[in-house]
């Protein structure tokens, strides 16, 4: 490429749960190309684990990928960004892996963000009622650090005396590249228990930007019987915060970029963790009309709600004031966007448990073969099933097929309102029916179900004091128009996608735009890297509302049902 022709790029890192990914977006935030490299991921019963240096190696060939199908050149890339999921990563004085494993095999040193080995030890933690509590929901849960910690200090002694740091995947790889340990207040935050209101009041009375961290509570850690995380600082937790996007270090070290194919020195931003980065990709992916009718309103995007839909559906919104909600995380500070509090509900498996359903059915490989022959996915072919069902059987709409079928979708607890890990899954209405279109109305049934619990978080924050009125969705769960439908139709909300459809990715790539210092905040970076694609408006047909509702009912008495049976085999078992 010649320099007259030379463009700038922003690139986005995002680890996923099953694959590195990296995406380069344009200066007007419009997608060039992205690329992926499968991970490794080991399971055994609630122990999931991975690696940091298998990770770091698909991080490499996926943005050397990206690059390549773009025709960007290493000089052309001005800022990148990281995010991940929540995991704990250990790693020794020389950043090698220390082994989270009871194999001991040290390749797995990180407790990947859906592992519940730590249910025991999250119980007796939050039996302490620290205040620390009362900023993410009141109680913690298994997948937040503080008890994954914990399980290791009490289980793997040997790992626990060589972990020299622990920190969150994104953290990681923001280290890993730029040789700065400084953490993001968002996986502080959200993750540890830092309090990152405390952390700001404390810079503004010294009248300083400096990035110490003062949002530790110590009495915590010390009660938990993690008092040796306080030591030297915080050394091994966070000696530094900053806001996500704050520029680290000098940039790329020359290691990592020889490693990326990119320029020692480029730009890295502060990192998020995916779904956070996913409402930074689409939080002010609004019509340009709205955007410009609220230029100067703070308080716009505060009755927005984004719905990051993957494995397992994040809900995330912002508000100007704290607001605490029981069994719902937050109020974060400054978590997402600088400056506002965030509230984050959440699903621990959505995508996962769709996959879940539709897999372990008896027509299940019959029908991953028709999709095959037809080219197609396995849930387009759902999709077109449920359409011509619903024509055969005049249907006055779609969604009244399913007048038999009811699913809790607690396959994997309840991480919002309810805030309950040993919540179950329940399916009301199995028949001996095995047939492919049997296996369409489950998985229409689940996809309601999934909705239900999105309504009922929405309709349980704004009872606390959130204004939700519109919803936006991205992830790959989005890119499911029944999904989509069955969503809006039921909460009763506009849904609005955006423009690009890697929203993660673009929020990633926002870190870097900012760390570039393109833009002067990372608030204005989203309103001039977001887009807004399709709007998908709840239908107007006062028979789907009543059916939803009636629907809704029974939903919610599914998961009183099981509170009840539990109690009585509690009684019985003690």
């Amino acid at each position: 490429m010649t320099a007259s022709s030379a463009r700038t790029a922003f690139l986005g890192v995002d680890v996923g749960t099953g694959s590195a990914r990296a995406g380069l977006f344009d200066e007007k935030g419009k997608l060039l190309s992205t690329a992926s490299s499968s991970i490794q991921i080991w399971k055994d019963g609630d122990c999931i684990e991975q690696s940091s240096t298998d990770i770091w190696h698909a991080v490499c060939a996926a943005v050397k990928a990206a690059c390549s199908l773009a025709e960007i050149s290493a000089e052309e890339v001005i800022g990148v960004g990281f995010t991940a999921t929540c995991s704990l990563v250990a790693v020794d004085a020389d950043g090698a892996p220390v082994t989270v494993s009871w194999s001991g095999d040290e390749r797995r040193n990180i407790i990947v963000w859906m592992d519940h080995r730590a249910v025991k030890q999250a119980e007796r933690i939050n039996s302490f009622n620290s205040p620390v509590l009362q900023y993410c929901g009141g109680a913690l849960s298994p997948e937040m650090q503080a008890p994954k910690l914990l399980w290791v200090k009490e289980n793997l002694q040997e790992s626990w005396s060589m972990a020299f740091r622990w920190m969150d995947l994104s953290d990681w790889l923001a280290y890993r590249a730029t040789g700065d340990d400084t953490r993001s207040l968002c996986t502080t935050v959200c993750k540890w228990t830092y309090l990152g209101h405390a952390h700001m009041q404390q810079v503004d009375e010294n009248n300083s930007r400096n990035m110490e961290a003062f949002g530790w509570d110590d009495a915590f850690w010390e009660e938990i019987g993690l008092e040796d995380l306080v030591e030297g600082h915080h050394a091994k937790i966070g000696r530094s915060v900053a806001f996500p996007g704050h520029p680290l270090g000098s940039g790329l070290t020359s290691a990592a970029a020889q490693e990326l194919g990119l320029l020692e020195g480029t730009p890295v931003g502060t990192s998020l963790i995916d779904a956070h980065a996913g409402g930074v990709g689409v939080l002010e992916s609004v019509p340009a009309s709205e955007t410009l009718a609220n230029a100067d309103d703070r308080e716009a995007i505060c009755h927005r709600m984004v719905l990051v839909c993957g494995t397992s559906t994040c809900h995330m919104a912002v508000s100007l004031d704290k607001i605490f909600i029981p069994g719902v995380w937050g109020p974060y500070w400054s978590a997402m966007i600088p400056e506002y509090w965030l509230t984050e509900g959440g699903q621990s498996a959505t995508g996962a448990l769709l996959d879940h359903i539709v897999e372990n059915h008896l027509a299940s490989p019959l029908l991953a073969n028709h999709a095959a022959s037809q080219g197609t996915s396995i849930y387009d072919l759902l999709n077109k099933i449920l359409h011509s069902m619903a024509k055969d059987q005049n249907a006055l709409f779609l969604s009244m097929l399913t007048e038999d079928i009811h699913v809790l979708p607690d396959f994997h607890g309840n991480r919002s309102p309810m805030a309950d890990p040993k919540a179950k899954g329940m399916i009301c209405g199995l028949t001996l029916d095995t047939s492919e279109k049997h296996l369409a109305l489950l998985y229409l049934a689940t996809v309601q179900g999934i909705a239900y619990g999105t309504r009922h978080i929405v309709e349980h924050c704004n009872s606390h004091g959130h204004k939700i009125d519109t919803l936006l969705a991205c992830g790959g769960l989005a890119k499911n128009p029944l999904y989509i439908q069955e969503h809006a139709d039921i909460i009763g909300c506009p849904i609005i996608l955006p423009r690009e459809n890697e929203s993660v990715l673009l929020g990633a790539a926002i870190l870097g735009a900012v760390a570039s210092k393109r833009y002067t905040s990372l608030h204005e970076a989203m309103r001039g890297l977001n887009a807004a694609g399709q709007v998908v408006h709840p239908s107007t047909d006062a028979r789907v509302k009543k059916y939803h509702d009636a629907k809704y009912q029974i939903f919610r008495s599914l998961y009183e049902q099981q509170r009840s049976y539990r109690s009585i085999m509690k009684q019985v078992v003690e």
